[in-house]
């Protein structure tokens, strides 16, 4: 055992133990919380996914101020900004079955994709709006006028500028997904956060265990900056002088 100036206190059949920091004990635990890193990153994954369709839909509702549509957007914008990931968590896996009984059957796992999905489709409709907006308005009239439809001037011409300034925050968006995967525990879903509380729980050294699961996090995010800084870079390459 390795044991460094830092100590934390457990119970123990109700007595206190002091115990050092155990450097090999959380470098043990490593690989065992690798093993859930692929159902972390698939909720990530599949939250962006559909997230993404559910914003630009939103964003284009936004941006055309579509009657009614456009109401019923911003009050769900308002909602799911407004209230906290995991309410809409418990929300949707143990209040909706109690309401619509055709939701019963809904499993931990997809119940924590479709609250992760509804949560941030929220925050990236708007990063979207605004990148939408922040396209040259003469974009649109040109290709209006060299005979596109409204809609082809938005595939081909405003949307793919609109990546470029939107990518930052989306980015960021998806880096914040993966760390609120994190509550999906809270439901039962077997991931990283997950398997360290049951591994902390039975030896009681919940510092190394929570401390192996923060480097593992931290790990992701300094390799989704490194392609953010990569997309970014390929985006902007045409834009340089």
């Amino acid at each position: 055992m390795v044991s460094l100036c830092v100590s934390e206190t457990s119970t123990i059949n109700g007595q206190v133990a002091i115990m050092g920091f155990d450097f090999d004990y959380m470098l043990s635990l490593m690989p065992i919380l690798m093993k859930y890193l692929g159902t972390t990153l698939s909720m990530a994954v599949w939250g962006l996914g559909f997230a993404l369709i559910i914003a630009i839909t939103l964003a284009l509702v936004r941006v055309y101020k579509l009657p009614v549509l456009n109401q019923l957007s911003q009050l769900y914008i308002s909602f799911f900004r407004g209230t906290p990931l995991l309410v809409q968590l418990f929300l949707l896996y143990y209040g909706l079955p109690q309401v619509f009984p055709i939701f019963i059957g809904l499993d931990a796992f997809s119940a924590a994709v479709i609250g992760l999905s509804l949560h941030f489709a929220a925050y990236m409709a708007e990063s979207i709006r605004a990148a939408i907006i922040g396209v040259d308005r003469c974009q649109r009239e040109a290709s209006l006028a060299i005979g596109m439809t409204e809609m082809q001037a938005m595939r081909r011409i405003i949307l793919p500028q609109a990546t470029r300034i939107a990518l930052p925050s989306l980015m960021n968006y998806f880096i914040d997904m993966i760390k609120s995967t994190s509550l999906a525990f809270t439901l039962g879903v077997a991931e990283i956060m997950a398997k360290a509380q049951m591994e902390a729980s039975s030896s009681f050294k919940f510092f190394e265990a929570f401390l192996a699961v923060a480097f593992i996090y931290w790990g992701l995010v300094l390799v989704l900056t490194q392609v953010q800084n990569w997309a970014e870079a390929k985006l902007n390459k045409a834009y340089v002088r």
